[in-house]
């Protein structure tokens, strides 16, 4: 039975094209061709979908023998974007979650959908309210393949996609849902509030996903732990770069307010702050942020959890604007590039700092006057300093800062003075030297000792005056 449609099918689509040919030429014949596509994918799709089973006569999920696949124009969604497409992709939602295949479990309370895809068929689709599960409890499910818009009445607290359960759709479980996938999507807020929602949730992935037009997140991560996004592009508004209007860029591209996420290969292209974090140990790597300049008031990364930050910002690329950590403790940032006098900040809350590392980074700037780590110490300064180390940075037209300094004095004296001051990341702090002395007379022997090591200036002194050259080298932040 199934080939036999099939061969209708392709049938149709033969006669459709001869019907072409011998159109009105004053029609345009791309548009006829667009219109042809849309109806070969239509029947092709319905015929994958279907295979040798029947169709349900209620529209609900179609079987292909592996998994449920839930097409949303098969709901009355509008693919075209011109009406409310809203009720049908909750109605392809509600048959997802109600539908599953049997009564097995992720973790305890989140049942196992068997892997059920919300397709989205290449459409566009505009909503009003946001799309939601009829209840938590939804796992091993996608939603994937078109976009979605929202319309001029959504509500502007609310966002398009939201993992966020009903109030009287509690599971009662730890979690409410775990192991959805949102892929190959663009998300348009329209600026009436924020593209994705996960509330309290497991092992979420978001794949080449672009997000934009929002006002307050692209997305949110709350409580629960391991959100994965990785390969997508955010964006308040859509540039390249260099935007008249990138002074007024407001919202955060990525707020992570739980532990254990992971944003990898992401760009963000325009908001106030590219990623907020107030979780415990997430990780940031491949990440180019250019949502707005640390000289307009943006920020591109901000660590804002107080003495717990555990966060690792790797292989990033931090593009006019930087990073900000607060009383930051096992904080390591390396291997990325900073452009246009971008630097690291690390802000005093609490007077704490301790586990930190900065290393092997490079530094772009443009006078050379701006350091490329910086303490900010205007509400209270560091007092409880542990261990820190910045070191193996490297800075063009920007002023290097570092916790480890070697240096050198030369001269005809007893007392030779090396000043690290204009190097030295923390001030009046030397936990460490090593020094070294070269007598130019290798028939003299004179006794020498280290006489001063305070506020950043080591001093060395001889019994005898003598022609020598010092070489210093000193640590600060080691326990």
């Amino acid at each position: 039975m199934a080939k036999h449609s099939l061969e209708t099918s392709r049938l149709i689509v033969l006669l459709l094209m001869m019907l072409i040919c011998f159109s009105d030429p004053a029609v345009a014949v791309a548009d006829q061709f667009s219109k042809l596509q849309y109806l070969k994918n239509s029947l092709f799709r319905r015929e994958l979908l279907s295979g040798s089973s029947t169709r349900n006569n209620s529209h609900s999920a179609l079987q292909n023998g592996l998994v449920s696949l839930y097409d949303v124009t098969l709901y009355g969604a509008d693919p075209t974007g011109r009406n409310d497409s809203t009720d049908a992709i909750l109605s392809a939602l509600s048959d997802a979650f109600n539908k599953r295949p049997g009564n097995e479990t992720l973790i305890t309370g989140v049942y196992d959908l068997g892997g059920a895809q919300i397709y989205l068929a290449g459409g566009t689709y505009t909503v009003s309210r946001p799309l939601r599960f009829p209840a938590s409890g939804a796992g091993n499910v996608m939603i994937h393949g078109g976009t979605i818009k929202a319309s001029d009445a959504f509500p502007t607290d609310g966002y398009l996609i939201d993992l966020t359960p009903p109030q009287n759709g509690k599971n009662g479980g730890a979690y409410n849902y775990e192991f959805v996938t949102l892929r190959d999507l663009l998300l348009d807020a329209n600026f009436r509030g924020g593209g994705i929602s996960i509330t309290n949730s497991l092992r979420i992935t978001i794949d080449n996903c672009y997000v934009t037009h929002f006002t307050t997140e692209g997305i949110i991560s709350r409580g629960g732990h391991e959100t994965y996004i990785h390969n997508s592009f955010l964006g308040q508004h859509i540039t390249g770069g260099g935007d008249p209007g990138e002074r007024n860029f407001s919202g955060t591209a990525i707020t992570l307010a739980g532990n254990d996420n992971a944003v990898t290969d992401v760009v963000i292209f325009s908001a106030a702050t590219g990623i907020l974090i107030s979780g415990q140990a997430n990780l940031l790597t491949g990440v180019h942020c250019y949502n707005k300049a640390t000289g307009f008031g943006g920020t591109g990364i901000y660590l804002k959890l107080p003495g717990l930050t555990q966060t690792r910002i790797v292989n990033c690329y931090m593009d006019y604007t930087g990073i900000v950590a607060e009383d930051p403790v096992q904080l390591l940032v390396a291997n990325s590039f900073f452009l246009g006098d971008a630097y690291v900040s690390l802000k005093s809350v609490n007077g704490v700092i301790d586990g930190v590392s900065i290393v092997d980074n490079e530094f772009s700037g443009s006078n050379g006057q701006i350091g490329i780590v910086h303490l900010d110490q205007s509400k209270t300064p560091f007092k409880k300093i542990g261990s820190i180390l910045v070191d193996r940075n490297a800075a063009r037209m920007m002023k290097l800062k570092s916790t480890v300094a070697r240096g050198m004095a030369r001269g005809n004296g007893t007392s030779w003075t090396v000043d690290f001051n204009p190097i030295l990341l923390l001030p009046n702090r030397i936990d460490h030297v090593q020094y070294s002395v070269r007598v130019d007379n290798s028939g003299l022997f004179p006794v020498h000792t280290l006489r001063k090591a305070t506020d950043n200036t080591v001093v060395v002194e001889s019994n005898v005056p003598v022609s020598a050259s010092i070489y210093v080298s000193v640590e600060q932040g080691i326990k």
